[in-house]
């Protein structure tokens, strides 16, 4: 379905840009690797899933909060593989505070890494996509890019202009083959949110099983985690030909919680 073209994966050295990179090798995909994180594990993780896959997989340590960088990234993975014809803009970060309280430098963090990092890939990505007629955006948003929870005032505007973009950018293409859509994850097991799980656990005196069930998935009907392979799956849907008439979407995997 997808053998033989490239990918690009922001974020990818864990949680879901490393589940959606492995879905996408799984499937014959050559993968550029993104992401911070110590050397010989960062290595260790490209070197297994090349094996694991049988595909070229490669890694750039670009800093989504560069633009040059970005920049860089993707002229060196279409010099390597020839082509980026997959994009995923995963790459995230988040913190926590009352807005009045939230830090200057922590903000513009946020803003550049979240959102602006997308503008930039896609920026770069475009001009070889629309060469040869065909590409697939996926930018991995999230619940919080359609609906807003306090003290995440960075990470919800963000998001929620990562859904803007998408839809932006989606219409832009709309005559052309290329097709970009946002995916908004609910609350998924990774260790940004073992992190946070933690971090709510010591703030409110809670155990982490409650702090799981009354606090991460309060706002989640169905009281689970979304599980990455799910999220893996629906980025596979999107970039086949099958997901060809999908663009400028936001699509909800969230069990239910933007449903209410």
């Amino acid at each position: 379905m997808l053998e033989g073209q490239s990918a690009i994966v922001t974020g990818s050295t864990s949680g879901i840009g490393l589940a959606v990179a492995r879905a996408l090798a799984q499937q014959g995909v050559r993968v550029m690797l993104n992401g911070f994180g110590d050397a010989a594990a960062v290595e260790a993780t490209r070197a297994g899933l090349a094996a694991e896959a049988g595909v070229e997989v490669g890694y750039s340590s670009a800093d989504m909060s560069r633009p040059a960088e970005i920049a860089q990234m993707v002229a060196q993975t279409e010099q390597r593989f020839g082509s980026v014809d997959i994009l995923v803009n995963n790459a995230g970060i988040q913190h926590v505070a009352p807005v009045d309280e939230f830090p200057d430098a922590k903000w513009e963090q946020i803003l550049a890494i979240n959102l602006s990092s997308n503008f930039y890939a896609i920026k770069a990505v475009l001009p070889g996509m629309k060469q040869r007629n065909r590409g697939r955006i996926v930018n991995i948003a999230s619940a919080h890019g359609l609906v807003a929870s306090p003290f995440k005032s960075a990470y919800v505007a963000a998001k929620h202009g990562v859904v803007g973009l998408t839809k932006a950018v989606a219409l832009e293409v709309a005559e052309t083959p290329i097709t970009v859509n946002a995916i908004c994850p609910g609350y998924v097991r990774t260790p940004l949110v073992d992190g946070q799980i933690r971090d709510q656990a010591k703030a409110h005196g809670m155990s982490e099983e409650r702090v799981i069930r009354e606090v991460i998935l309060a706002a989640q009907p169905n009281k689970r985690f979304v599980e990455l392979e799910q999220l893996g799956a629906l980025v596979l849907f999107l970039c086949s030909d099958a997901g060809a008439s999908i663009t400028g979407a936001a699509l909800p995997i969230e069990g239910g919680w933007t449903a209410r």
